[in-house]
């Protein structure tokens, strides 16, 4: 095929989705290491709140040989360094970097030596290690080493020496084709161990998935469990904020308390329980999120018990699950309070509205009251107002009389006056008449 079928093909398909070549390339964006037994990883997982890609870009630097790394390297939040003899994989998260250096494992360390010191050959300056920024969640020491899978006992028994004669938690994973091992205890230099112990011939590929997948189940574990601290934080304060509802419901029944004084309260409690759930909701979501997480870890570990040792999955899943629980019952808790103060303001809101509407009523009433009290008013000033006027016509039609009389015609002026008083009233009457008439007359 010649150099000019590429182009032909691209040119078959509409213009790419910006994110199109982002989102094919994640699957890929954090790939498997491959591990050579015998191998000591050295596992450090550090919070990045406040740290930036350009400070541990920094950091990096002062690895021998990486004072040119460019940042454009950490983009993809995965980056490989390869050392002579080592390797450092640097992986940033959402809430979380971890830093992973792959060595070889120190001959005094393996299978049969009795709590050997996995850090006294550390490839990387402990200096440097110390000054990781962040805030440390998680440090393991993971020792891959060859061994014999059939004599289970003898195999139990050298792994129990490995970890100083203690307890251990420990499955067949695969279906048989590894043991791992682990403590789950934070030693005196601040790590835990863990112990992969798998036949000669194991694939490096192999050996790092399941690295890979031991790492990142205790990663998320640790992740998943900080949602407990905030849970037990939370649980006064809820207890404190049902007892206030309880009694503002009660109070609202009996109508023993103003709207004003319930409402001032409502509202304080109601404030303090959004912010407890703007505080705690992303730390509760992202607590399931790694337990699914821990889950899926689980699962893809294929395990088998040893006989007489629980296996991984159940030692955690017997101790993590409580703590999730107690997460998840105070995150319904909490939403369900949220819940109940929306209803009891709902209430609160109609016993106003209701209280409104009466007193709405009761000045529509007052106004009825009083237009009705005007228009008798206005009535009574009607009939003083054509009592007025006539008085003032027949004065006029006296006084017109007189001048008739002081003319010369034989005319009794108050005897005429008197006698048109009748229909002086009713001339001024009517003409009232006409004009509320027209003046209520449809336009």
């Amino acid at each position: 095929m010649n150099s000019t079928a590429t182009p032909a093909l691209t040119s078959l398909l509409p213009t790419d989705d910006p994110l199109r070549t982002e989102l094919h390339n994640e699957v890929h964006a954090r790939p498997s290491a491959r591990v050579r037994l015998p191998a000591l990883i050295v596992f450090v997982a550090v919070l990045n709140d406040g740290v930036s890609r350009e400070m541990e870009c920094e950091h990096l630097r002062r690895l021998p040989g990486q004072q040119d790394l460019p940042l454009e390297h950490l983009q993809g939040n995965f980056a490989r360094l390869r050392f002579e003899g080592h390797t450092l994989k640097w992986e940033r998260h959402t809430e979380y970097t971890r830093y992973s250096i792959v060595q070889p494992l120190p001959e005094s360390a393996l299978l049969g030596a009795e709590s050997p010191d996995l850090l006294g050959e550390l490839v990387v300056d402990a200096d440097w290690l110390r000054g990781i920024p962040g805030r440390t969640v998680a440090a393991i020491e993971l020792a891959l080493v060859n061994g014999d899978l059939a004599d289970a006992s003898a195999l139990m028994a050298s792994a129990q020496r490995w970890f100083d004669g203690r307890a251990v938690v420990a499955s067949q994973m695969g279906n048989g084709h590894s043991w791992a091992l682990t403590q789950f205890r934070i030693g005196s230099n601040g790590f835990e161990r863990m112990l992969v112990v798998a036949p000669d011939g194991t694939t490096e590929t192999r050996a790092g998935r399941v690295s890979q997948r031991l790492l990142e189940l205790e990663t998320y574990r640790l992740m998943a469990l900080r949602g407990l601290p905030v849970a037990k934080q939370l649980g006064p304060m809820l207890t404190q904020a049902e007892g206030a509802l309880a009694d503002i419901t009660a109070r609202l029944e009996n109508k023993s308390a103003s709207d004003q004084e319930l409402l001032d309260t409502l509202v304080s409690l109601a404030a303090g329980v959004e912010r407890a759930t703007a505080e705690s909701s992303y730390r509760f979501s992202a607590t399931q999120a790694y337990y699914t997480l821990v889950g899926q870890r689980i699962t893809e570990l294929r395990e088998k018990a040893i006989p007489g040792t629980q296996t991984l999955g159940e030692f955690m899943q017997r101790r993590l699950s409580p703590a999730m629980a107690t997460v998840t019952a105070t995150a319904q808790r909490l939403a369900s309070l949220s819940e109940r103060v929306s209803r009891t303001s709902d209430l609160l809101r109609t016993r106003v509205d209701i209280a409104t509407e009466v007193h709405n009523q009761e000045l529509l009433e007052k106004l009825t009251r009083g237009q009705e009290m005007q228009l008798r008013l206005q009535a009574t000033v009607e009939g003083l107002s054509i009592a007025a006027i006539s008085y003032y016509v027949v004065s006029l039609l006296l006084y017109g009389g007189k001048a008739l009389k002081g003319a010369g015609v034989p005319v009794n002026p108050e005897i005429a006056a008197g006698a048109l008083i009748p229909l002086v009233l009713w001339g001024v009457w009517r003409t009232t008449r006409r004009i509320h008439e027209k003046l209520h007359a449809p336009h």
